[in-house]
């Protein structure tokens, strides 16, 4: 049985891949350093699959931390890497933060598993790396941009780490730039747990629904869209955790083409911020109290996923709607509501 090491898996999109790969038979160890996240989730994971994975609270910028762990855990045969700082605008504010948090620690972490013959690396990318695209749907051979925002940038230094060890070393890797992460798992075990105010859509807008919120911002209604609002791929997150699953397979399994793959992980279709705002008051019955406001700086028109190389090559499609995602965030947010 392979045994997986998840970084960040207690965060949102990580949590959600743990419960995935331990229902696909893998064995898992966490590593996380609980700035984003909550010990509880753990709980959450072992609720929905019946199983605990193994935990260490540990940060990825702690070298000598890091090089004990893996000399005292040698029976690693792969990793899935997430943890990493993820906010654009907090970024842009705190640039020296990033690029310590975000690259430090994949350089770290690359060292060790060089060291310990460890050649399976699932990297957690992002579509930032497109930038205002020339073209949609964006395919992977699309031209990655300068970055907007030193998180961006984290993002594609990255991937050009791995893609230079994956040159020279045993490793194989897959990069998957995925476009927008909503909703919860089905059984509201485990969901998106923003830590102050939510820098993305759907928290915000269930946190209006729940009434946390007094009210959603919604960032223009002048872009060149249907109504004007910008236009973004909004995946289930349950479906993109079954991405990293299948990804990790296809490496372990050598299936992949070259060393270093890059595929995008979203549902190739674009819904506008208003599209969402009324899909999520149809599905809920909730009315959400929203506000057109000014554009906000940094944000592209319209960006979505081609997905027609995960579709072939990984035999990975997304399954789950808009509508399912959305009403998974409302139960979510209800549950932690309560529970408060």
């Amino acid at each position: 049985m392979k045994r997986i090491l998840v970084t960040g898996g207690l965060g949102y999109i990580g949590s959600h891949t743990v419960v995935e790969l331990q229902e696909a038979g893998y064995e898992v160890s966490i590593i996380d350093n609980l700035s984003n996240s909550s010990i509880d989730v753990l709980d959450g994971i072992t609720r929905i699959s019946n199983k605990r994975p193994h935990f260490k609270q540990l940060d990825l910028r702690d070298k000598k931390g890091l090089s004990d762990y893996f000399e005292v855990h040698q029976n690693i045969d792969g990793v899935i890497h997430f943890a990493a700082s993820k906010a654009v605008g907090e970024s842009v504010e705190k640039p020296l933060f990033y690029y310590e948090n975000n690259i430090t620690s994949l350089i770290y972490l690359l060292q060790n598993c060089t060291k310990h013959n460890i050649d399976h690396f699932i990297f957690s990318s992002s579509c930032t790396v497109y930038g205002e695209p020339d073209r949609l749907p964006i395919t992977e051979e699309a031209p990655v941009k300068l970055a907007i925002s030193p998180y961006g940038n984290t993002k594609q230094i990255s991937e050009e780490i791995i893609q230079d060890l994956c040159k020279i070393s045993d490793i194989r890797s897959i990069a998957l730039r995925y476009f927008n992460p909503i909703g919860a798992h089905p059984t509201s075990e485990i969901g998106e747990l923003p830590l102050g105010i939510p820098q993305n859509l759907v928290p915000f807008i269930t946190q209006t629904a729940a009434g946390v919120r007094e009210q959603l911002s919604v960032f223009g209604d002048d872009y060149n869209t249907p109504d004007g609002s910008c236009i973004r791929d909004y995946i289930h997150v349950v479906d993109l955790a079954k991405a990293h699953v299948v990804a990790l397979k296809r490496i372990i399994d050598k299936k992949e083409m070259v060393s270093f793959e890059i595929f995008n992980i979203g549902t190739g279709q674009g819904n506008s911020v208003l599209e969402v705002v009324h899909a999520f008051e149809k599905v809920t019955g909730q009315k959400i109290n929203y506000k057109i406001v000014n554009r906000r700086p940094g944000d592209v028109t319209s960006v979505y996923a081609d997905t027609k190389k995960a579709n072939s090559e990984l035999h990975w499609k997304a399954e789950l709607t808009l509508e399912e995602a959305l009403l998974s965030a409302w139960k979510w947010e209800q549950k932690i509501r309560n529970n408060n």
